[in-house]
């Protein structure tokens, strides 16, 4: 079972510019595609149109942030066939249009994990990452915690977000950045009512010369939120796998690619390890 999804998988990342179906990826792998589809979810915790349009959405952003290609270009580079259905789609997901998502600041407070790719902000914007979330308001209910690091894993720095589902792609409702940190508390104060899916990623320190590792973490079921109440939410990093779905958002002003300048002033730079 492993193996098909894994199989499936590659096929999505090395053909995700062509009008892929689930049909075709169960032929690849000589099963129906009821019980293909059953056993993508089982293993990736999404379905695979989910899985595949989260690749392509990826795949959007990367080159919205890195090239000059038009928005028409890029359409057809990621398997859309009209311009009007991609930039609508890619807004209600994201929150942006793909046009403001070219903004510098959001590029700047990228955060993107994929077993091919990761990348956090700069630890100046994650050390004060938090701050919006540091003192209970009466409107906000809270989230606490403890996160487990990998056994023998470096300290690191870590990005804990609230978001709707497992695979976000606009920025959190709620957020904590932690500086080199290991297994550690985790409170975050001031989350809206609702039911919420809780994110880490982490980028371990290294040795010089020494690739950074990074680890992701997820709560094994959405907690519930509402005003004034505690919820718990603990969470075990593990390594990056080859079936985890490709996650991209900024911690940009939702709405607006306007950031808040006390915290744009924070930011030095990104660092990414391919």
């Amino acid at each position: 079972m492993l193996s098909a999804v894994q199989h499936a998988i590659s096929s999505m990342h090395e053909r995700y510019f062509d009008p892929i179906t689930v049909n075709d990826l169960a032929a690849e792998v000589f099963v129906s595609p009821f019980h293909f589809s059953r056993m993508f979810a089982k293993v990736t915790g999404v379905t695979p149109g989910r899985y595949l349009t989260a690749v392509r959405l990826f795949e959007a952003k990367r080159l919205l942030l890195t090239t000059s290609l038009t928005v028409s270009d890029i359409v057809c580079s990621v398997g859309y066939s009209s311009v009007g259905t991609f930039t609508s789609r890619f807004t209600q997901a994201v929150g942006m249009t793909p046009t403001q998502y070219r903004s510098p600041e959001v590029g700047q407070l990228l955060v993107a994990v994929s077993p091919g790719f990761q990348r956090l902000p700069a630890l100046e914007a994650l050390r004060n990452a938090g701050v919006g979330c540091a003192r209970p308001q009466s409107d906000g209910g809270s989230i606490v915690g403890r996160i487990e690091m990998p056994t023998g894993s470096m300290p690191a720095t870590v990005l804990v977000g609230v978001f709707p589902d497992m695979i976000p792609q606009r920025g959190p409702v709620a957020f904590k950045g932690m500086p080199k940190v290991g297994s550690t508390e985790l409170i975050i104060n001031n989350v809206p009512d609702g039911r919420w899916v809780v994110i880490a990623a982490a980028e371990h320190q290294a040795a010089p010369g020494v690739p950074t590792a990074f680890s992701l973490g997820m709560i094994s079921e959405p907690v519930t939120i509402s005003a004034g109440a505690v919820a718990n939410a603990d969470i075990r990093m593990r390594a990056l796998q080859p079936t985890d779905p490709p996650i991209a958002f900024t911690l940009a002003g939702q709405g607006s690619p306007t950031v808040p300048r006390q915290f744009v002033a924070e930011v030095r730079g990104l660092r990414a390890v391919a």
